[in-house]
């Protein structure tokens, strides 16, 4: 299963936007509301699934933190 297959089956309750940007040369950046996750541009390298999802984890985890601390 690809990394944005499972983004949205396994998160679409949290999930509003997911974009998946191509530029040149293989470049590449993964959006999730609004937010960039994983940028090709700025690591230089070609992430695998996990890599994104772990980035996705990061930015959950940022979310449902500041959720928390505004409640």
């Amino acid at each position: 299963m690809s990394a944005a297959q499972d983004l949205l089956s396994n998160h679409q309750h949290i999930i509003e936007r997911l974009n998946l940007t191509t530029g040149s040369n293989g470049v590449f950046d993964v959006t999730v509301n609004d937010k960039v996750i994983y940028s090709k541009d700025k690591t230089g390298c070609h992430a695998n699934p996990e890599e994104v999802l772990h980035s996705f984890e990061e930015f959950i985890g940022s979310v449902t933190h500041s959720r928390q601390a505004s409640s």
